[in-house]
């Protein structure tokens, strides 16, 4: 949905391929609760008691596609060992993105639609030719207070959150430019959502899957660890899309330092270790920019400094 709406609404719309069918929207009723500085994370992972109650859907309907499966069969560990890392490069993306004005809702909304547009153009492509199943993730990008499988939404710090139990790429319009600072340079938005969206490319391998089950009664530490890893992973996956698609979108040099700043401001700077250290969230994002090949967003196997 493009066209300019009223506040107390929020738009629904599925992927790519899809997109021509009609938006669908819900009154929330008004009002938004306090956003707070982080602004994104996988929400699926810090909602305790509902993750048992989910179902990760198998994109494949069987456990892989026919062509290729998810995980060696060698070795059943879908962390380390999946098809995502043995796919090679991901190719050059061509795609356009509109100008954007922070400040105007309609405009970030036309602004978040075409970059996603372009993440589902990317990775579905790139699952295609790795032979493994794909499908874009639901678009949810809300104006008011609302309610997801994972959650309620705004949350206190989160602007921004994928939810596994129903493929949902969450969105606040106007709550990622409060949690970015007013920040008014297109490509941390684009990077915002290339992260989200990183969670989606992890469930569509099963990597969210595995990593749920491994944090099943797990002690806060080795939770905490296996959140940065996911995290960190994320970041990188981003990166990859970046690398693939910068030359089109016009990130050069001084967009790279934009993204990367902002990728430092939310990492962990206090007692909570859920995303990793400046510097580690900054190596991630890098290394997939400049790799761009997911076989680089391999955190599962880092040495623990690296994952920090």
């Amino acid at each position: 949905m493009r066209g300019r709406r009223s506040p107390e609404f929020w738009s629904e719309r599925t992927g790519f391929f899809q997109h021509l069918g009609p938006a669908v929207s819900f009154t929330l009723g008004t009002g938004l609760a306090a956003i707070g500085f982080t602004g994104f994370l996988a929400i699926s992972a810090l909602v305790p008691g509902t993750d048992a109650a989910w179902s990760q859907p198998d994109p494949s309907g069987g456990g892989g596609s026919a062509e290729r499966p998810l995980v060696d069969s060698a070795d059943g560990d879908p962390l380390v060992h999946n098809t995502l890392y043995r796919a090679g490069e991901m190719g050059k993306v061509s795609c356009t993105a509109p100008g954007l004005d922070a400040h105007d809702p309609e405009s970030m909304e036309v602004f978040v639609h075409a970059i996603a547009d372009c993440l589902d153009l990317a990775w579905s492509g790139y699952f295609e030719e790795a032979g493994m199943a794909f499908s874009s993730p639901n678009r949810v990008y809300w104006y008011a207070n609302g309610h997801s499988p994972c959650g309620p939404f705004p949350r206190e710090g989160t602007a921004a959150f994928y939810c596994r139990a129903n493929q949902g790429l969450y969105l606040g319009v106007r709550d990622i430019v409060a949690a970015s600072a007013g920040n008014g340079h297109p490509e941390v938005y684009t990077f915002l959502l290339s992260h989200e969206y990183g969670h989606h490319v992890q469930g569509q391998a099963l990597i969210l899957a595995e990593f749920h089950s491994a944090r099943v009664g797990a002690g806060e530490e080795t939770a905490d660890e296996l959140t940065r890893r996911s995290e960190l992973q994320a970041d990188c996956l981003a990166g990859v899309f970046l690398g693939a698609s910068g030359d089109s979108l016009g990130l050069g040099g001084t967009e790279r330092a934009n993204i990367l700043d902002d990728v430092a401001r939310r990492s962990d700077h206090g007692a909570e270790r859920t995303h990793g250290r400046e510097r580690n969230a900054r190596l991630w994002t890098e290394h997939g920019m400049d790799r761009r090949d997911p076989a680089s967003c391999n955190t599962w196997n880092a040495d623990e400094d690296l994952v920090g």
